[in-house]
């Protein structure tokens, strides 16, 4: 059981640097929700998730003022929703997102996910409708967020639904214009797409889950960056020379003492509502305010420019011990867990691509080590829809040979070049368009379609 006073230490965290509860999301299990009629399933849905969460934000605040805790985000995360309406039409999926906003608005939550499909191993007549009305969906819906499994190292990557989703991106896109095509920072496509992961866009409720759940998003890396400068400083204080294990080791007693704080507020409000607990995801995500940025983080520890050579070799020791710090304090360490790098999010980052030196090279070869993939990148309006197609084909490849979750989160912003700024503000945040090379290179190679096969190490005897 865990106590108040385990958690006294991390006031100064709350207070100075920081550390927030970025997320408790309360997983809901619509599968029986589903009839042969969609307004009829529209009105099921929206009794169960007002049934389920009618007083979880209520619930959120209290635990909130009762601890001290800051808990930034209240949201909902669904049973994938190209299962819940299995045989409905494009038309019928666009309504399935509008009752999904109108119930969370009703329920008073930030963001709802969930409106996904898993199709790593090929596509139903289903999901190509899904996928059809993915950008009226976004366009019609504030509060709902998307997102598509099409990759895994057990089944390899759907080449075919891949082809599709290029064209997508840009529809969701020319669809928001009017917002700087705002609806694909709500899209996003994954390998190996976790069923608990709490953070947004990518949050379902997976098949495997209880009825419901909730699970808890912590972040920090405001915390982990002052617990560096305080060592080194430390250290340079007394003469004595500083080690890499040494930095890891810190990052890791750090991490850990964030993690007992977002288990602390997630099962109080589990208890109170009398659901079952599920992961705390401890990524270090970073926000647009200065001082809580992942960037900041390879600069104390040793890049003077974000994406010089070593970045990679840094972002990997960071990932890794932020897993050991979280998985030695608590036995329901899930989700993505690690380090996320979301360029329009890190003002670092961001600012290091305004100067040119984090290209999009780099940052793939970076998400290699990371939790997540490329996130929040704005490019070119411009660009194709092959290129685009290609450029997530390289991302899940990374995920599905290396057996991790990845994903792409790409923006194209209508009308807009390289080098331009694009700002969607609050958490969002916003960068320079970072520029695509070799543009409209790639359609002999995403033309082929098909199913890119898994790797051998995933076969069992």
């Amino acid at each position: 059981m865990l106590r108040s006073d385990q958690i006294l230490s991390t006031v100064e965290m709350i207070q100075k640097e920081n550390l927030d509860v970025r997320t408790v999301t309360m997983g809901i299990n619509l599968l029986d929700c589903r009839t042969a009629n969609v307004q009829h399933t529209c009105r099921n849905i929206e009794e169960r998730i007002r049934d389920k969460a009618g007083s979880f934000v209520e619930t959120c605040n209290l635990v909130s003022r009762r601890l001290g805790i800051p808990v930034v985000n209240k949201r909902i995360s669904i049973t994938p929703i190209a299962f819940v309406g299995a045989g409905f039409d494009r038309d019928g999926f666009v309504e399935l997102a509008r009752c999904l906003d109108r119930a969370a608005i009703s329920v008073g939550v930030d963001i709802l996910g969930g409106f996904s499909a898993q199709v790593e191993k090929g596509m139903t007549a289903t999901d190509r409708e899904f996928i059809l009305a993915l950008p009226e969906a976004l366009a019609v819906s504030d509060k709902v967020c998307a997102s598509i499994n099409i990759a895994s190292s057990q089944k390899g990557i759907n080449m075919d639904a891949l082809a599709m989703l290029g064209r997508t991106v840009k529809d969701i896109a020319i669809r928001t214009s009017h917002q700087n095509g705002f609806g694909a920072a709500k899209f996003v496509v994954f390998c190996n797409q976790p069923g608990d992961n709490p953070f947004m866009a990518g949050a379902i409720h997976g098949l495997e889950e209880a009825d419901t759940v909730l699970n808890i998003g912590v972040s920090g890396p405001g915390v982990v960056a002052r617990a560096l400068e305080r060592l080194i400083n430390n250290r340079k204080g007394n003469g004595s020379r500083l080690r890499l294990d040494e930095i890891a080791e810190e990052i890791k007693q750090t991490t850990f003492r964030v993690t007992r704080c977002g288990e602390l507020v997630g099962r109080q409000v589990s208890e109170i509502l009398g659901v079952s607990f599920g992961v705390v995801d401890l990524s270090l995500a970073p926000t647009p305010t200065i001082g809580d940025s992942v960037g900041e983080i390879l600069q104390i520890l040793g890049v003077d420019a974000i994406g010089a050579p070593g970045s990679t070799a840094i972002l990997a020791m960071l990932n890794d011990a932020v897993k050991k710090g979280g998985l030695f304090a608590s036995k329901t360490v899930g989700g993505l867990s690690g380090a996320f790098i979301p360029v329009m999010e890190d003002a670092l980052l961001a600012e290091a691509v305004g100067r040119d030196e984090l290209c999009l090279e780099k940052l793939e070869a970076m998400t290699c080590v990371c939790s997540v993939g490329l996130d929040m990148v704005a490019i070119p309006g411009s660009v194709d829809a092959d290129t685009i197609a290609a450029i997530i084909a390289d991302e899940m490849a990374i995920g599905m040979i290396n057996n991790k979750t990845t994903a792409a989160r790409i923006i194209p912003v209508p009308g807009k070049k390289a080098g331009e700024m694009v700002s969607f503000g609050g958490l969002f945040g916003s960068s320079p368009i970072m520029p695509v090379r070799n543009v409209g290179k790639s359609s002999r190679f995403i033309g082929w379609g098909g199913r890119m096969p898994a790797p051998i190490h995933s076969f069992k005897n």
